[in-house]
């Protein structure tokens, strides 16, 4: 499946949009994608450094274009369809073949890729929508997953690995003193991106995650260096990660909208470069800290917190790591309960999910928690500190945390909230009111 394929249907829906002004690849575009944030995609067609190339954006921002590019129409069903291909990932190994839509370059130089530019304390042009595949040389074990990438010269990248699945290859190769090679690959489907933004357990492989969820029509090509890409992608590059060459990455924006610190971490080695053969070049812009990015590294968690809450309550209706939580740090749960311990036990539960989260708030089905007023209205009227707060010291959580009490760690403390009406109540006590009118507001004539 092709990133181009899925922009032609988002055309063809009215959910994509065409922006013809000429605009810089640096800070304009990303500017301009952050300003029409939860809205349609948009493509820009006049591109002021790279005349022969259109940069796309907003590609998966909303659940309804993650739920399209799925083939999924509700919560539930995305939650059901990741798991399962979570689980029959062994089985759906993707189909190797050596025709591929791009061709090599005759030289390897960085500095002409068109990487956007986005944020102004940034050390220069960041690579934030691309899937890193990564080999174990000794085992075998391959991972995808998505990284950032900043350029640190014509044929390097100073690559952030986060103590997951490719840093633990990463450490495994160095300690035999192997670089890991890997393929990297950008302007991808968005069901390979929700894919390599999952975390299944080590030794799943990401690439077969995807082939599931693409119904089985996922095809590789595998590079020199041993390492399969997607043979539909707008840049593949082949290279390694160093085992001993190092360098100092960052200050770049992370999902919480802050700069993530500035830390020693390996070099990328690019050894060759391919290009889609046909203009114009589709080069995927992603913005650190807004909605495509909350979404595709939360989503998958979202499925997992549903998965772990729906084991200790009888019916978990949503799940939403919110805008305000940065996507990844706050939850809200509604689930239907039978019992008032419910509540706590599914708080526990979403605490086990997903370890990074900090706050989760419980409520009841009839709760909208899409409205952040609904949700603030139901710990308005349903909860009681001293009964309905749960508090967890010391445990750990996001090494994001600006306020953690151990930032290397991720330590630091855990609220969970139980907005829910206590069964024992007078339910008309708790009941919305409601006006028994229907009006069409659109005749309604003002003067």
């Amino acid at each position: 499946m092709d990133l181009r394929k899925f922009l032609m249907d988002l055309r063809n829906e009215g959910i994509l949009k065409f922006v013809d002004e000429e605009l810089s690849i640096n800070y304009e575009i990303p500017y301009v994608i952050t300003r029409f944030d939860k809205g349609p995609a948009l493509e820009f067609t006049n591109v002021r450094e790279f005349k022969e190339v259109h940069v796309v954006g907003n590609v998966v921002n909303t659940r309804d274009k993650v739920y399209r590019a799925l083939n999924v129409r509700s919560d539930i069903e995305f939650y059901r369809k990741l798991l399962w291909a979570e689980d029959v990932a062994p089985s759906y190994k993707p189909s190797e073949t050596n025709n591929a839509v791009y061709e090599p370059l005759p030289n390897v130089d960085l500095t002409r890729m068109p990487i956007p530019r986005y944020f102004e304390l940034e050390p220069g042009p960041c690579l934030t929508s691309a899937v890193v595949v990564g080999m174990d040389v000794r085992d075998g074990i391959l991972n995808a997953s998505i990284h950032r990438l900043t350029p640190i010269g014509p044929d390097k990248f100073v690559i952030r690995l986060v103590p997951r699945h490719l840093y633990r290859i990463y450490v495994r190769n160095r300690e035999i003193g192997k670089d890991t090679p890997i393929s990297i690959s950008w302007g991808l489907h968005p069901a390979i991106l929700v894919a390599a933004a999952s975390s299944p357990p080590f030794g799943v492989f990401e690439l077969n995650m995807a082939n599931a969820l693409l119904d089985g029509s996922l095809k590789v090509k595998v590079l020199d260096n041993g390492v399969p890409a997607p043979v539909y992608a707008e840049v593949v590059m082949e290279g390694y990660i160093s085992a001993r060459e190092t360098a100092r990455e960052g200050p770049c924006m992370d999902v919480l909208g802050t700069y993530d610190e500035v830390r020693e971490q390996p070099i990328v080695r690019i050894t060759r470069v391919y290009i889609r053969r046909d203009n114009p070049l589709i080069a995927q812009a992603l913005v650190a800290g807004y909605s495509e990015h909350k979404l595709l590294m939360g989503i998958e968690k979202e499925a997992k917190i549903w998965q772990f809450v729906s084991n200790v309550v009888p019916e978990v209706k949503a799940v939403r790591l919110t805008d305000g939580g940065c996507g990844w740090l706050h939850a809200v749960v509604a689930i239907r309960k039978q019992s008032d311990g419910d509540p706590k036990n599914a708080i526990m539960a979403a605490f086990a999910a997903h370890p990074s989260l900090k706050h989760v708030i419980i409520v009841d089905d009839d709760i909208n928690i899409d409205d952040p007023s609904e949700v603030e209205w139901a710990i308005a009227t349903r909860f009681r500190a001293d009964e309905d707060l749960v508090l967890i010291k010391y445990a750990r959580g996001s090494t994001l945390d600006p306020v953690a009490i151990d930032p290397v760690q991720g330590i630091t403390t855990k609220v969970g909230i139980d907005a829910t009406r206590p069964l024992n109540s007078d339910a008309s006590r708790f009941r919305k009111g409601v006006i028994p009118a229907s009006i069409d507001l659109s005749k309604i004539k003002f003067r």
